[in-house]
C-alpha cells in the first residue's frame, strides 16, 4: 500500500477531473534540460542556419520535448508496475518517487501508459516528416533517443534495473545536441560533441543523486541500478568522481583548444556540483537532507548548456 502523500504532491480532489492534470502528469517542470540541450544544439549550428530553418528548429523542440515527456510518464507506469514507487517513504517530492498521479488517484495507470503511448505516437510521426527533411543520420539518433528513453524503465529493456541507466540517460542527452544541429546543418559538428560530453555526465549525475532517496524501495522493487549495487559510501564517492571527470574533461578540451575560450563559462558551474558533491558526502544515509543537493545538480545540469550556448554564439 502506497503510504500516504504529502501536501504538496497533486492531489485526486484538486485534479481529477482539471484537464491540466494530463500536462501535469509529465512533470514539466523537469522538461527544461531537454530545452537546454536543443538550445545547446541550436547555439552550435549557428544563428544563419535557425534563422533559415527556424520552423523546423521549433518542430524539433517541440519533439524532444514530447518525448521526454514520454519518458517521464512510462517511467511513472513502470515504477508503478514494479512497486517502487508505492513502497517509497523516503521520497522527495517533486524530485524523486515520481509524479504521485497513479498512487495519489489523479490518473490510473492505464491513463498514464495510453498518455506515454499518445505522446510516443506524436513523436514518431512528427519525427519521420523530419527525418524525410534531413534523411537516416537524423533517424539513427532519434530513434537511439526514443529506444533509451523509453528502455530506461520499461520491459524488457529495465536499463536502469540493470545498471545502465546513467549510460543510457548521459547518451541521451549527448545525442540530442546533435540531433538538433543535423537537422539545422545536415551534419554532426565536432565542436558541439566535445562540449556535450560534460553536459551528458552532469545529466546523468542528475539521475544519480535522486536515486539516494529511492535506494531502499529500489532495492525491494528489484532495480538494480549502481546506487542500490555499491555501499553507500561507494556511491556517493562515484558521484564526486563524476563530477571531477565532467570539468576535468572541459578543462582539457579547453587546453587542447577543442573548445573555444569562451567555452571556460561552463566552469561557473563547478561550484554547484561541488556543493551537491560535499552535501552528497555528508547526508547519504539521511535522504531527508539531500534536497539542496539535488537542487545544485539540477542547476547544474540546466545551466551547463546555456553557458555553452552562449560560450558558442561569442566564438
Amino acid at each position: 500500500m502506497s503510504p500516504p502523500p504529502v501536501a504538496i504532491e497533486p492531489q485526486a480532489a484538486d485534479l481529477a477531473h482539471h484537464p491540466a492534470r494530463w500536462w501535469l502528469a509529465t512533470r514539466p517542470a523537469f522538461l527544461s534540460i531537454t530545452l537546454a540541450g536543443v538550445l545547446l544544439g541550436m547555439a552550435a549550428s549557428g544563428a544563419a542556419a535557425w534563422q533559415q530553418h527556424w520552423p523546423l528548429a521549433l518542430l524539433g523542440l517541440i519533439l524532444a520535448l514530447l518525448t521526454h515527456a514520454a519518458v517521464n510518464v512510462i517511467n511513472d507506469v513502470a515504477d508503478h508496475h514494479n512497486g517502487t514507487d508505492a513502497a517509497n517513504t523516503a521520497r522527495l517530492f517533486p524530485f524523486t518517487g515520481g509524479s504521485r498521479f497513479i498512487q495519489n488517484g489523479v490518473l490510473s495507470a492505464a491513463q498514464m501508459r495510453s498518455l506515454a503511448y499518445g505522446l510516443f505516437a506524436l513523436v514518431t510521426a512528427g519525427g519521420l516528416y523530419l527525418v524525410s527533411v534531413r534523411g537516416l543520420p537524423l533517424l539513427l539518433i532519434g530513434l537511439a533517443g526514443v529506444v533509451l528513453g523509453w528502455g530506461y524503465s520499461a520491459a524488457p529493456l529495465r536499463l536502469n534495473s540493470r545498471g545502465w541507466g546513467e549510460v543510457s540517460v548521459a547518451l541521451c542527452f549527448f545525442l540530442l545536441p546533435q540531433g538538433m544541429a543535423v537537422l539545422l546543418t545536415g551534419g554532426v559538428l565536432p565542436v558541439l560533441c566535445w562540449a556535450s560530453l560534460p553536459f551528458a555526465i552532469l545529466t546523468s549525475l542528475l539521475l544519480f543523486i535522486n536515486q539516494f532517496p529511492d535506494r531502499d524501495a529500489d532495492r525491494q522493487a528489484g532495480k538494480w541500478h549502481w546506487v542500490v549495487r555499491l555501499p553507500l559510501a561507494r556511491a556517493r564517492a562515484v558521484y564526486g568522481l563524476l563530477s571531477v571527470l565532467a570539468y576535468g574533461l572541459l578543462a582539457v578540451l579547453l587546453w587542447q583548444q577543442r573548445l573555444p575560450l569562451f567555452a571556460a563559462l561552463g566552469l561557473l558551474t563547478l561550484p554547484l556540483s561541488g556543493f551537491a558533491s560535499v552535501q552528497l558526502w555528508r547526508h547519504a544515509d539521511q535522504p531527508s537532507h539531500l534536497r539542496p543537493a539535488i537542487i545544485a545538480t539540477i542547476m547544474a545540469a540546466n545551466l551547463y548548456p546555456l553557458l555553452l550556448a552562449v560560450a558558442l554564439l561569442l566564438a
